[in-house]
């Protein structure tokens, strides 16, 4: 009898704990002395591979209002004219502009003591995406193209990191993780793998093979593997069947109602899409959160969008059994300022910010640490950008510790430094 889809998922995300993989596996090869040191190590990443894991992050570029999304102060002058609204967490209270996402907080792990010193977007967004400062002799690998290296299957027709917008690349680790770029959701790729064109294609490439040859022939061996490596990669989603991956016609009417009417939902509704079909990294942007004029009616506009979307992507993966092995983050690169400024906005503030996560581990049902009641200052357990890297690559059996060797010579971890944060998943 042939499996069905729901069936085939099932059975791809059912696999062996990487603790007990690793267990059976150490016995049974150390009794027999067949497996070495290096034999442990390759087939402890296969194994990770295997294990379905997944993120997909929910990115607000520009640094939402920690005071009108997940952290308000109604009792203070600070908190401006914002209302809050109570939660599926008792005694949680979050602003008004978040009614589906309060029916959800019940899913999720609420951290209001993000904090951070870079108050520059550039330089924080990086510092977000890869774990470090910005260099001007290196370009890190974000983070999403590290989760990939250790957990993405090299032999996949789709891509293993999906950027809905706009993304940090793969830096040093190469074109093998570098993000595809979906400008706008909903959108097929073109697909030439039940076309009559396909042969046309093959035979284009053929000649781009010989072009290459003579390139390389004359001392251009660097160059042209690269090349043909971002060749390959978009050559095998083209000819794939599986582009029909995309394609958001597919849904029902009814879920594709309750994600929303907005790009942010259909790109949260792909999200899910590719995240089942075996993609590693998604990464989703919603541009406009940068609210020095204007902040409350901007903010509640962003939220109008993003509110109903992020929760329906957690209620649809928990129904299709997926958030147990997919982790969601929300964050943007910083708060903003709790006095509110001559022109009704609030400015950067990287002293205490909010994010959440949800899935893969993570502790549901809670909030971790606590600000000052005007918002000035992190009163309870601070939370670095280390730290919630760290945590991140925990979730997601990541070695966080990993170390890829840079164009320089040096070995660069994962995440520099940081300490998991406990808090998340006990």
């Amino acid at each position: 009898m042939a499996t069905s889809l729901h069936e085939s998922i099932a059975l791809t995300r059912n696999r062996l704990s990487r603790r007990r993989f690793l267990h059976h596996v150490s016995a049974a090869g150390v009794a027999t002395g067949m497996l070495g040191f290096r034999d442990m190590i390759s087939l402890q990443a296969e194994e990770l591979r295997r294990q379905g894991k997944s993120m997909i992050l929910l990115w607000m570029a520009g640094g939402p209002s920690q005071m009108e999304t997940f952290d308000p102060k109604p009792k203070h002058a600070n908190g401006g004219e914002t209302r809050v609204i109570s939660t599926s967490i008792p005694g949680v209270q979050i602003s008004e502009h978040w009614p589906s996402m309060a029916k959800m907080m019940n899913e999720v792990s609420l951290i209001r003591s993000m904090t951070n010193k870079e108050g520059n977007h550039q330089r924080a967004t990086y510092q977000m995406h890869t774990g470090y400062i910005p260099s001007g002799s290196v370009k890190h690998p974000g983070i999403g193209s590290c989760i990939a290296q250790q957990l993405a299957d090299p032999e996949t027709d789709l891509p293993s990191v999906v950027s809905i917008g706009q993304t940090q690349g793969a830096g040093f680790l190469g074109v093998d993780y570098e993000p595809f770029n979906v400008n706008s959701p909903g959108e097929m790729p073109l697909n030439l793998a039940t076309s009559k064109t396909d042969q046309r294609f093959s035979r284009r490439l053929g000649l781009l093979g010989k072009l290459d040859g003579e390139f390389a022939a004359r001392g251009a061996q660097a160059e042209v593997r690269s090349h043909q490596q971002l060749y390959n990669k978009a050559s095998k989603l083209v000819l794939s069947p599986r582009t029909e991956t995309f394609d958001l016609s597919k849904e029902s009417e009814e879920l594709t109602r309750a994600y929303g009417d907005s790009d942010f939902g259909r790109s949260c509704l792909l999200a899910r899409r590719l995240v089942e079909s075996g993609v590693t990294f998604v990464e989703i942007r919603s541009n406009g959160w940068d609210t020095h004029q204007d902040n409350f009616t901007a903010v509640a506009n962003k939220a109008n969008e993003v509110d109903p979307a992020a929760a329906t992507l957690l209620q649809d993966l928990k129904d299709r059994g997926m958030l147990d092995d997919t982790l969601v983050v929300w964050t943007g690169e910083f708060g903003r300022s709790p006095r509110v400024n001559a022109r009704g906005g609030r400015d950067h503030f990287p002293v205490a910010f909010n994010s959440w996560m949800a899935g893969s581990g993570v502790k549901r049902g809670q909030v971790i640490g606590s600000t000052s009641k005007d918002g000035t200052s992190i009163e309870d357990r601070p939370v670095p950008v280390a730290d919630f890297l760290q945590s991140v690559c925990h979730s997601l059996n990541v070695d966080a510790d990993h170390e890829n060797i840079s164009p320089l010579g040096r070995p660069m971890k994962v995440v520099d430094g940081g300490e998991l944060v406990d808090e998340l998943f006990t």
